[in-house]
């Protein structure tokens, strides 16, 4: 039993738990179901409880540990944004191209559907000012407290730099207590990883077991070609970033498919990132960068959604026999686009931002209602694209800055 490794024990727990799922269904189980809810919220619960303490000590020892200043953290910022953004317009245009010729909504009916739930959704307002001000948190407390990671980020960077400006006894003391906090940190997250299998496992069982793989006929052509879309990102997007910045594929891979599992299998990008950010800094990646793309990745990096809401949003026109031009998919892409920033702790936040620009562009919200039967498996597949494209930016930036190591840590499996 100790030569099977954690990567091979979570792609066990998948396999018993869609068996689990599928064999004995919410429906006719209900007492089971239940059971398998309650040990994927508490396995959630847990890995949400290590994000807050994790980030703020690993980047406040990355910056002020070094004695950075605002102008270093400005510049890596600045790289890191242009970055997100050529990215995720690249997976905008593969949404694009795949739902034109897939065509995925033509034939699709709307009759049974209603938009009670589409509506529910569009009811949270998006703009540019809400982005802004969703980044800067209005306290600390408040936004540790409900897991608000960019605005946790934001703090963050800014007490490193007070942080970096004080001298003597004080600063070390602050350091001490950072440094002590991250290292606590990585051994909790050990310990919350050996309850992952059972975690995963009752996450799978609950999304096969209520939704059913019967739901994927009617809507299978949807289905494959948002992952579709998704192997095409990563094989002609990813890879090609990771060759030209010298990133070793291999070694990279080795270093996150552990967390990638955990994404693809809970939908969740924040049961990942604990796992992922101990796993990066094993492979040699520095603390400072670590803890600055990665936790910002997740607001501004995501190609996998962004693929998913080109794909969702052109399906909705097809499936309401709306003829819409490619001006106009432009048009609606660049508002999704501007939308989705910083609003990634919203629950829900790919269908509130679809809701929205559903609602701008007079199509039916009844595909709200359409795309909540199919939405956990569509949520796995955007998961795990954002989580390796975040991941893989990680790395790019630690060459841009010339910090990425030498001599490449070997990861455990």
């Amino acid at each position: 039993m100790k030569k099977i490794s954690s990567t091979q024990w979570i792609a066990i727990s998948m396999i018993v738990g869609i068996a689990l799922g599928y064999f004995f269904p919410a429906a006719q189980y209900p007492a089971l179901a239940i059971a398998e809810k309650a040990v994927s919220s508490v396995f959630l619960r847990m890995i949400k409880s290590l994000i807050v303490p994790l980030i703020f000590g690993t980047l406040v020892v990355g910056i002020a540990g070094h004695g950075d200043d605002m102008k270093r953290v400005g510049r890596l910022a600045f790289r890191s944004i242009i970055y997100f953004e050529v990215v995720t317009t690249i997976a905008l245009v593969i949404g694009l191209v795949a739902v034109n010729l897939v065509k995925p909504g033509v034939g699709v009916s709307l009759a049974a559907a209603t938009a009670d739930k589409g509506a529910e959704f569009a009811k949270t307002e998006v703009s540019f000012t809400s982005v802004v001000e969703h980044t800067v948190p209005q306290s600390f407390f408040e936004s540790a407290a409900t897991n608000q990671v960019l605005q946790v980020v934001f703090f963050a960077i800014l007490f490193a730099v007070a942080l970096a400006r004080v001298q003597g006894r004080p600063k070390q003391v602050m350091l001490d207590f950072c440094e002590s906090l991250t290292e606590v940190m990585f051994k909790f997250t050990a310990l919350v990883m050996g309850f992952a299998p059972f975690g995963i496992g009752a996450a799978i069982a609950m999304t096969v077991s209520s939704s059913g793989l019967s739901v994927l006929r009617n809507l299978a052509v949807l289905v494959g070609t948002l992952y579709g879309a998704c192997i095409v990102c990563v094989l002609l997007v990813y890879l090609p970033i990771a060759i030209l910045s010298r990133i070793p594929v291999r070694k990279f891979w080795g270093a996150v498919k552990e967390p990638a599992l955990i994404a693809f299998s809970t939908a969740s990008g924040e049961a990942a990132l604990p796992l992922a950010m101990e796993r990066l800094e094993e492979f040699g990646l520095p603390k400072r960068i670590i803890a600055f793309v990665l936790p910002t990745g997740y607001s501004f990096n995501l190609a996998g959604s962004t693929l998913y809401l080109a794909v969702a949003s052109v399906f909705a026109a097809q499936a309401a026999g709306i003829n819409m031009p490619i001006s106009q998919q432009l048009v609606m892409m660049l508002t999704l686009m501007l939308t989705s920033k910083g609003v990634a702790a919203v629950p829900r936040a790919a269908l509130v931002i679809l809701s929205g620009a559903l609602t701008m562009f007079g199509l039916p919200l009844q595909v709200v209602a359409v795309l909540l039967g199919v939405d956990a498996l569509l949520d796995m597949a955007r998961t795990v694209v954002n989580l390796l494209g975040n991941c893989l930016a990680t790395a790019v930036m630690a060459r841009w800055e010339g910090e990425f190591p030498d001599k490449i840590g070997e990861v455990a499996a």
